[in-house]
């Protein structure tokens, strides 16, 4: 039996500078390791501006109408959401882009976690950003319903930022899915 030729070259056979190159290219990575850094300090300045909110709202609980409880409960899961896109970002980014997080076998470890390629990543991103809007135009609503005046202009802007952003959506997804019955390179 005759082992076929290969076209790749060993790693020990390139020249020096193309290894050089390589290496250095390959730990540029841990140049993004300061950005997931700051989006964690992002997620704890989330923290402050959610405890906030809930306490000045919750001050306020027993003198609240039925629908400012909802906006008020719109406005905490609101929070909540961009925090969860905070993490989900970080986690995925760190690990899809820089170095696999070593939990050992804590139980505690989410089940995505390792699992979110990008492609995932940006589903769950726009899945949040849709939320997200979402939430705002529901808000919106609630006002209205309250007699609080918004201008038409501001609703429409909600509504347009709101379809761009689900259109964005069913555009990436459709992407996915049409790169998925896609023979690789």
């Amino acid at each position: 039996m005759t082992t076929p030729p290969t076209s790749a070259k060993p790693y020990h056979a390139k020249p020096v500078l193309e290894r050089w190159l390589e290496t250095a290219l390959f730990r540029s990575r841990w140049l993004m390791a300061p950005f997931y850094v700051g989006l964690i300090l992002a997620l704890a300045g989330l923290v402050i501006v959610f405890f906030n909110e809930a306490w000045h709202e919750l001050s306020q609980i027993t003198t609240m109408s039925p629908e400012e409880a909802i906006l008020m409960a719109l406005s905490l899961i609101d929070l909540s959401l961009a925090g969860n896109l905070l993490l989900i970002v970080t986690f995925s980014g760190y690990e899809n882009f820089v170095s696999k997080i070593d939990t050992g076998d804590d139980e505690d470890r989410p089940s995505w976690m390792g699992t979110v390629d990008f492609s995932g990543l940006k589903m769950k991103l726009i899945a949040s950003i849709v939320a997200i809007s979402g939430i705002a135009l529901l808000r919106a609503f609630m006002r209205l319903s309250e007699n609080e005046p918004i201008p038409d202009r501001t609703l429409a802007w909600l509504v347009g930022i709101h379809l761009t952003f689900v259109v964005s959506g069913v555009m990436l997804a459709l992407m996915d899915l049409l790169a998925s019955k896609t023979d690789k390179h």
